[in-house]
């Protein structure tokens, strides 16, 4: 079944409920209308009984009597009445051998037992169900009597069956007409996962130009909606692949050229840079970049790893990390002055190297851009850390605000445009958050680390 189509498995499903519904009312309207007609029979029993009791003499009641030899009455509907007195005995002394003897005594049993006036019973009686009713506390000439009144089950059982031929026929009718509505609900829900099965398809082949287009909105369209975002994502990440490459290639080209120039240079007993000693220097300095920015690419990758793995994380002083990497990196511009403001007793959970590099790259940035100042401040509540830090150097181009975190992302004064993106992985790594904002006086960046 389930590896038929899914209009066909969508019709068969609606199918076999319409028909499990079907049965299921045809027992219960089965049932219900053999009760209603059971009822029936007997109120009309008791309301023939009452007219002849109340508004006739008991002389002029017709008697008919049930007896073994006794055929069906020529209207299945009708009611029979005997009156029989109230002793056994007095109505063996009477000619009522038309009777089944039998029934005459059950009868007489079930009156004596019978503690009201009126009361309904039904017996088989020659293999045919009969409903009767014995009315106690009669007076006929004098002497106490009592009235039997009975009638067949052939009526009862004929309309219900009746009954219950034309609700089949219906029944039937529905269950049939159903199946074309219902293979257009199966082939209507069917139809957009076939489409967005081809495009999956195409997708999975990286033919993902055309979009996914959905016009509706319920789980079918969030599906629709969830593919098309997906569509755009792997463009999106396509797109990144593919000027990441283009940057890797252009700024290790870059490096690589100078170096190799150089050293031809100075094979030809030429010296760029006025010396041997000035030259190499150069020649160092394009490998240190280069060696820096390779150590970025790989630190990078690494990070794209470890966000896929539960990585376990130990509690260490993130004071003390801040300030082994401001004592580092400070010596590199010695005119800019430093206002730290940092707890002492500041721990939190993580990976003490990674926080190290992230601190790292931020505090390059700020050294890079401020003019006078770098303002680094560590404050914590019950739930977070709060890291803040500042360069009182010129504000962030606003188109650079929403694209700071992109690799290769560089502004005016930046080096290789990485910084930011390791900087963003190893947040999301420890579930923290970074905004960075201009202000009076310069750039903030602002970081909440929970300590959970």
């Amino acid at each position: 079944m389930k590896n038929r189509p899914l209009a066909f498995q969508i019709w068969v499903v609606i199918s076999g409920i319409l028909l499990a519904i079907s049965i299921l009312l045809l027992v219960l309207f089965s049932n219900t209308l053999r009760d209603f007609f059971t009822n029936e029979t007997y109120t009309t029993i008791e309301n023939e009984q009452h007219v002849l009791t109340e508004y006739r003499l008991p002389g002029s009641i017709e008697r008919r009597y049930y007896s073994e030899e006794a055929t069906a009455p020529t209207t299945v509907r009708s009611v029979q009445h005997v009156l029989l007195p109230e002793s056994e005995d007095a109505a063996s002394d009477r000619n009522l051998t038309t009777l089944s003897s039998s029934f005459i005594h059950k009868v007489y049993k079930l009156a004596n037992k019978q503690d009201v006036k009126m009361k309904r019973y039904s017996e088989d009686v020659n293999g045919e169900k009969v409903f009767f009713v014995i009315k106690k506390g009669l007076s006929v000439n004098g002497q106490s009597a009592m009235m039997l009144s009975y009638a067949l089950d052939s009526y009862r059982d004929d309309l219900a069956f009746t009954l219950f031929k034309q609700l089949l026929f219906i029944l039937t009718g529905v269950i049939l007409l159903s199946w074309i509505p219902a293979i257009w609900l199966a082939k209507y829900l069917s139809r957009p996962l076939v489409s967005f099965e081809k495009h999956v398809k195409r997708i999975s082949e990286q033919d993902w130009d055309d979009p996914v287009i959905v016009d509706r909105q319920d789980e079918i369209g969030k599906l629709g909606h969830t593919i098309e975002d997906m569509r755009q994502k792997l463009v999106q990440k396509d797109e990144t692949e593919r000027t990441l490459l283009q940057n890797i290639s252009h700024d290790l080209k870059t490096p690589v050229m100078v170096i190799r120039g150089y050293t031809q240079s100075i094979k030809d007993g030429i010296f760029p840079k006025g010396d041997l000693e000035n030259t190499i220097d150069v020649i160092e300095g394009e490998a240190e970049k280069l060696e820096k920015k390779i150590k970025d690419l790989l630190y990078l990758t690494k990070l794209d790893y470890l966000l896929k793995q539960n990585v376990h994380h130990e509690t260490f002083s993130i004071a003390e990390v801040t300030e082994e990497v401001i004592e580092r990196l400070k010596w590199s511009r010695k005119e800019l002055s430093w206002v730290i403001d940092v707890e002492e007793d500041t721990v939190m959970p993580g990976d003490p190297e990674q926080w190290s590099k992230l601190l790292e790259n931020i505090l390059e940035n700020q050294i890079r851009y401020a003019e006078t100042k770098i303002e680094v401040s560590i404050k914590k509540d019950v739930q977070n850390i709060f890291i803040t830090i500042k360069n009182d150097g010129p504000h962030i181009e606003d188109e650079m605000l929403t694209s700071l975190y992109e690799p290769f992302n560089k502004g005016k004064k930046g080096e290789f445009g990485i910084g930011l993106s390791i900087v963003k992985r190893i947040l999301t790594l420890h579930k923290a958050s970074i905004a960075i904002e201009n202000d009076k006086t310069g750039v903030t960046y602002r970081i909440a680390v929970p300590k959970k």
